[in-house]
């Protein structure tokens, strides 16, 4: 036979030998697999008869789909990953809740500089980059340093996670992206505020 994993999805394929039955002194139980086409209860159903009609003394449990046994190897995987995507996106929403507030004060204390640049005939959209920009580079320097954790990290998550290549590029482009998208959507209200401020109003601003 080839060589094949017994127990783990995730376990090194293994060396394997083909037994009768009958010869093997410290014989427990017995796994047999069907390749059948058809509904999934009725192909069942028929497993079971066709035992009894066999050996009626032949106890028949744990009838289940290959589907459904690879599901069940892969629950713990699939429960760590949803569990991590749910912290994912809350830290997400928290990081953009934290890039609004940071900006709106910054906005908020250099009312009376914005004031005199637009005074001095500063446009709207030269206010919305001089704010922009300032969080760009923010956001450059955190996904720099997220990847760096990231990659330190990924070997963890691939020993961990069936099926996780520690180094995929789709991912970390992804990832980088998305934060990008919210920390300048995070930044965008702000500086809209910002290059709405009228002159006259910014420079009584205290």
């Amino acid at each position: 036979m080839r060589n094949n994993k017994h127990s783990d999805i995730r376990e090194t394929a293994r060396p394997a030998v083909f037994i009768p039955y009958a010869q093997d002194e410290n014989l427990a139980s017995l796994n047999w697999y069907v390749r059948a086409r058809g509904p999934q209860s009725a192909v069942m159903s028929q497993v079971r008869r066709l035992v009894q009609s066999m050996d009626a003394g032949i106890p028949v449990y744990d009838v289940n789909t290959m589907e459904a046994k690879l599901d069940d190897s892969m629950y713990t995987d699939r429960m760590v990953a949803a569990l991590s995507s749910a912290f994912g996106l809350l830290a997400t929403v928290l990081a953009a809740l934290s890039v609004y507030g940071v900006v709106a004060y910054s906005v908020g204390r250099r009312t009376n500089k914005i004031g005199i640049r637009i005074a001095l005939g500063a446009l709207g959209k030269d206010v919305v980059w001089l704010v922009m920009k300032e969080v760009a580079v923010l956001a450059a320097a955190g996904a720099a340093l997220g990847l760096a954790i990231a990659l330190a990290g990924s070997r963890l998550a691939e020993a961990q996670l069936y099926g996780v290549r520690s180094r995929d590029p789709l991912v970390y482009g992804g990832a980088v992206a998305a934060l990008a998208l919210v920390a300048l959507l995070a930044a965008w209200l702000p500086a809209r505020r910002a290059a709405r401020i009228s002159p006259t109003q910014a420079l009584r601003y205290e």
